[in-house]
């Protein structure tokens, strides 16, 4: 086309000047021409880049037949490299998701073989079900007359006793087939040692009745106790206090946790058929294992789903009680239990993703701000003319990603686009936890290294999408919030990662 508008313009160039204004114009075709062509050039050599996040048809998810090929014949993974490389660039396809998130949230070891695996699926079960107990007897406390200081031991003695128990039924885990259909507090008194009594298990009927002069030693040594006892008293006193503090903190974790689980959108329905489908009889028994009320309003598969979260969320509490529970974290789990259809499976799965998110629900928020500090060095690093104005409008310390990094995007993208984004991630911690540094990436030919902090990349990322409205018509953070979280449902998650891995190249050195 170049060549054919010159020999236009040479023609019209004999013609003397009647004719210079033809020229003109033929020209000005001429360049423009010029100029589509290379624009064309241009998106002809960019598509042969090969970019393995630009375009989310260019990788395809690990599927099923790969990933039964990656496995010895004793159940070992024959190159965690290859696995977490292929996860990396395409994600995981949706229905071998179930057994291979163990391996990205570190339930499972790369390393591990099928029978150490089955091990720790069978103590996992085990220990969610003794927390599971744990909860049901807070409840009935929570639920029924409040603890006298008179019962506090007894109390004490009950929690103790659940944690000594070994004998576990299966049935008390929700999305087992046999599901505990009796309401959750015990009917039969005896079971906690009368109406508002624990029981201690260790302590004999001998014991607890003896002669007279047995009694009178008692009341001696009571009279004189020794330095020791005296110390023992103040330890067991302040193991006391502490357990009651928790059941307080408890009490008030299991109201927001049943608040929030109500609350809980349906936008995981389409990805989890067999959940979908449970019958309204299943998900009653299920509200009613923990306590659950007020659901009139939902489907079964939503009473059902809101159940689990309960279940599982407050067994975490228990876990992890410096945490507890705080709001944000049933929109973490609400993807995990719609995976993972065992309840214990979720439960470890949650764990797992919650020792890198916990930070983000400290009450003093020193994770939360640590992030935002480094989303800040991110975009100053990289465009110092976007945080020059974000410092005009004092919004430079990024608290308008707040909401992103406290539930990984989890309002920003649809259900399997976050999906996408936690795999890929997870990948990334995997890879750190295995100890696959820069040059081990450096073999497998991908440029960005696996980074702690990729969330963090993307969220920059989605920021410097925006730099020319951020820019030219914000002049507040309100407005700069807005425009965040109006990014819900606008964003292409395979080009959020491409830029993020493209910050994690160009600046991560340079920041740390």
């Amino acid at each position: 086309m170049v060549e054919e508008a010159t020999i236009i313009v040479s023609k019209l160039g004999g013609g003397g000047s009647s004719n210079a204004g033809v020229v003109n114009l033929a020209i000005t075709a001429l360049l423009v021409v010029a100029a589509a062509a290379a624009a064309v050039m241009y998106s002809t050599t960019r598509g042969r880049l090969k970019s393995p996040w630009s375009r989310r048809k260019r990788k395809h998810a690990l599927t099923p037949q790969q990933w039964k090929t990656f496995f010895t014949p004793d159940g070992k993974l024959r190159d965690g490299v290859k696995f977490l490389k292929k996860v990396r660039s395409g994600g995981v396809d949706a229905s071998i998701r179930s057994e291979v998130w163990p391996f990205l949230l570190g339930v499972y070891e790369l390393n591990s073989c099928k029978e150490e695996r089955d091990k720790l699926r069978t103590q996992g079960r085990k220990n969610y079900e003794k927390l599971r107990r744990q909860c049901r007897k807070l409840l009935r406390c929570n639920t029924g007359e409040s603890i006298s200081n008179g019962d506090s031991d007894a109390f004490i003695q009950g929690m103790d006793s659940a944690e000594s128990e070994d004998v576990v039924s299966a049935r008390e885990s929700l999305s087992s087939e046999e599901i505990n259909s009796s309401p959750v507090c015990w009917d039969n008194p005896e079971d906690i040692g009368g109406s508002t009594r624990f029981i201690d298990p260790n302590i004999s009927d001998s014991d607890s009745t003896g002669s007279d002069s047995s009694q009178d030693d008692a009341e001696v040594s009571q009279t004189f106790p020794s330095s020791s006892d005296i110390k023992e008293e103040n330890e067991e006193s302040s193991e006391v206090q502490s357990k009651l503090r928790l059941t307080e903190d408890f009490s008030t974790w299991q109201r927001i946790i049943r608040l929030d689980a109500i609350r809980a959108n349906g936008d995981w329905i389409p990805y989890s058929k067999t959940q979908a489908d449970v019958s309204e009889e299943r998900a009653l028994r299920s509200a009613e294992a923990v306590g659950l009320k007020d659901f009139e309003h939902l489907e079964a598969c939503r009473i059902f789903h809101a159940s689990r979260l309960v279940a599982i969320l407050e067994a975490y509490a228990l876990h992890d009680p410096e945490i507890g529970y705080c709001q944000g974290m049933s929109d973490l789990l609400s993807p995990i239990i719609a995976v993972m259809t065992e309840d214990h499976e979720a439960f470890w799965c949650f764990v797992g993703f919650m020792r890198k998110a916990r930070h983000n629900f400290r009450l003093d928020e020193t994770g939360i701000r640590r992030q935002l500090s480094r989303v800040s060095k991110i975009i100053k690093s990289k465009d110092s003319h976007l945080y020059k104005h974000l410092e005009k409008v004092q919004a430079e310390d990024c608290f308008f990603v707040y909401r992103m990094v406290v539930v990984l995007f989890r309002r920003e993208l649809s259900f399997e686009q976050t999906i996408c984004l936690w795999e890929v991630m997870w990948a990334d911690q995997a890879a750190i936890r295995a100890g696959i540094g820069k040059s081990g990436w450096n073999k497998i030919r991908q440029r960005a290294p696996p980074t702690e902090d990729l969330l963090l990349y993307a969220i920059a990322a989605s920021v410097l999408q925006r730099r020319k409205q951020i820019i030219e018509k914000y002049s507040s953070m309100d407005e700069i919030v807005r425009e965040c979280n109006n990014m819900a449902g606008q964003l292409d998650v395979w080009k959020l990662l491409d830029d993020a891995h493209d910050l994690v190249v160009s600046v991560h050195d340079k920041i740390e």
